[in-house]
């Protein structure tokens, strides 16, 4: 029985009780000189209460929630307090450079189909939502992961997301040694041999390994890592088969990396692999703390999948 009526509300955009009375006798009127009639007053004033418009909620971020975090990227809004970009996107056409930000909380899809109109943009930086300034770079345009195909963003799962073939970031991202970190990241893998997930390049760059090639790679010298999720499930670290179970089966994953460094000279941090080892697939996020945050990890995994519907 809704009306779907234009009305003009009240100071603040609502309606109070006492206006429904009036607009229902003002909507009255105007049918009534438009030659038409309103059969029940009552009924008339019930449709004005639904329309009363609720305030939203204001908007809260993953890390409003779950505080910080020493870096976070991702192709949505994780804090309400942010106010900087989500990336900065070359295009292809002329390699003009622009960045991206945010519009309902989410990646402004419009903004970057419009800059890279009937052409493919690549990601040449991810900002740092954490406050921290650890933004992720990558200045070879070989190795740029892509967001847009001939104009139209790349998508997974119905959300924006890079797209990584041989591609890698970098960012300064330097962390404390000898304590543990959690590291929750939406991925999916195309690879199905020779999983990388994180890896080094040299001993100045705080990284990650999974697997390097087709051998299996301890990543004991590097960090230590004590669980691995897939999809809100531990998984079994002992064999090469257990690192391909884990990520290599082309399903999209959140995945939660817990342990510590235990070397004290890496200054930097390399996503995706490096020059050989790169891994194929789809980012969207990568949140990483530098304490302990198992009273909320199952927190922050839920957000993560009520968004991106990974399981």
């Amino acid at each position: 029985m809704l009306l779907g009526l234009g009305l003009n509300l009240n100071k603040g955009g609502f309606v109070s009780s006492p206006y429904y009375s009036v607009l229902a006798s003002a909507f009255r009127s105007r049918v009534q000189s438009d030659g038409g009639q309103v059969g029940n007053m009552s009924c008339l004033k019930s449709d004005l209460k639904e329309l009363n418009p609720t305030k939203p909620s204001a908007f809260t971020g993953l890390l409003n929630d779950y505080s910080g975090a020493a870096a976070a990227y991702s192709l949505r809004l994780l804090d309400n307090t942010y106010t900087g970009d989500a990336i900065v996107v070359r295009r292809a056409s002329d390699n003009t450079t622009q960045a991206i930000g945010f519009v309902n909380n989410e990646l402004d899809t419009a903004s970057l189909e419009s800059f890279c109109s009937g052409t493919d943009g690549f990601v040449t930086t991810w900002y740092d939502q954490s406050g921290n300034g650890n933004d992720a770079t990558q200045a070879s345009a070989s190795a740029q992961p892509k967001i847009v195909s001939s104009g139209s963003t790349i998508l997974d799962g119905g959300k924006p997301s890079l797209q990584l073939t041989e591609s890698s970031l970098e960012t300064n991202l330097s962390l404390v040694t000898d304590v543990t970190h959690y590291l929750f990241s939406v991925l999916k893998t195309n690879d199905t041999a020779g999983i990388q997930y994180w890896s080094y390049d040299t001993n100045t760059k705080w990284v990650f390994i999974l697997q390097q090639g087709n051998n299996a790679t301890s990543i004991s010298d590097r960090f230590s890592i004590n669980s691995i999720y897939k999809n809100g499930t531990a998984q079994s670290l002992g064999t090469r088969n257990d690192w391909y179970n884990a990520f290599g089966d082309n399903n999209k994953h959140l995945s939660t990396l817990i342990g510590s460094a235990n070397q004290n000279d890496w200054n930097s941090l390399g996503f995706f692999g490096y020059t050989g080892f790169r891994l194929n697939g789809f980012s969207q996020e990568i949140i990483i703390w530098d304490s302990e945050q198992s009273a909320n990890q199952s927190g922050i995994e839920t957000n993560i999948n009520d968004f991106y519907s990974i399981y």
